[in-house]
């Protein structure tokens, strides 16, 4: 077994004596902040500032690993303890995308461990009280789609590195107390008149106190309506949503030239290529009774070029 570091190699020493005292610890970080230890060893175990719970109910199945790019993948199996891992907060999604990391460790003397994997939560099942997780590691983000597509749409998300936007600039995101809510999708507020119709359309809802705290859903329709402002998601939220919580509103972006450079001002960092031929340009062709010479597509251009914000 090699490894890299002192803990490894205290680690490679103790196997070598023959008399081992070892046992499998993992940390569950969460993308909220909450960080989770287990350990298949009967008593606790603590390092690197995480407390490892012992018969907190989680086990893992072998680890596949490989050279090369495959993915290494293995599970994790437990029961769904109200101390631990509970059935509402799966639901709602604290788990997705949850960095997990595992050790071999003497837990005679923790400092002497050795990392065997990381990676972050997959599919989550759930039966008969208890639950399955699927491990991924971290060659898993190297089968994302890389580069840029060559579209008149941003690609960029809205206050991302790209796009550089920011949110919390003065008249681009609010936070207010749910007034009135229905299935946990729809969001009715009175006044709020202030913002334009439809300004948070496409945009995000962040739960910021609550059950369903740390929760985000993406806007699907925003109306002024007399004096009320309906506010509809595209999706429920799945934890409960109770009068009195506060949520974040912030501005949303149909990703289009016109709107990064008349809502946000943002058109040097756009990211898409609104200038780029339609198919009606890709699939016109010459007719004997019209004039050949280009004038009329460089008109158009022109124009294209104009409502970009660019005239020369």
């Amino acid at each position: 077994m090699s490894g890299v570091g002192a803990e490894a190699a205290a680690l490679h020493a103790h196997l070598g004596g023959g008399i081992t005292t070892v046992c499998r610890c993992w940390s569950v970080a969460r993308r909220d902040g909450v960080v989770l230890g287990f350990t298949d060893h009967d008593e606790g175990i603590a390092f690197d500032g995480v407390e490892f719970r012992a018969n907190s109910g989680l086990t893992a199945k072998a680890l596949v690993q490989s050279t090369g790019l495959a993915v290494d993948n293995t599970e994790a199996l437990g029961a769904l303890m109200s101390e631990a891992i509970t059935e509402d907060d799966i639901l709602a999604g604290r788990y997705d995308g949850a960095e997990v990391r595992a050790w071999m460790v003497n837990w005679a003397a923790p400092g002497a461990r050795l990392m065997l994997f990381c990676g972050s939560i997959g599919e989550v099942s759930r039966s008969g009280g208890a639950f399955e997780a699927e491990l991924r590691g971290l060659t898993e983000t190297l089968n994302q789609p890389q580069g840029r597509v060559y579209q008149p749409q941003c690609s960029a998300v809205l206050g991302d590195g790209m796009c550089r936007f920011d949110l919390s600039s003065t008249g681009y995101s609010t936070e207010v107390a749910v007034e009135k809510v229905e299935g946990g999708r729809v969001f009715t507020f009175a006044g709020m008149a202030e913002f334009d119709q439809r300004w948070f359309e496409r945009g995000r809802l962040s739960v910021l106190t609550g059950a369903a705290r740390g929760l985000v859903g993406l806007v699907k329709n925003d109306r002024l309506t007399n004096a009320n402002r309906v506010v509809e998601l595209w999706e429920q939220l799945p934890a409960q949503i109770d009068e009195g919580d506060v949520i974040r509103l912030e501005a949303g972006c149909d990703k289009r030239g016109e709107t990064c450079r008349l809502k946000f001002d943002n058109f040097l960092n756009f990211r898409g290529f609104p200038h780029i031929p339609g198919e009606d340009w890709l699939m016109s062709y010459p007719k004997a009774t019209t004039d050949n010479s280009g004038g009329q597509r460089k008109g158009e251009f022109l124009l294209r070029l104009v409502a970009g914000g660019f005239e020369d």
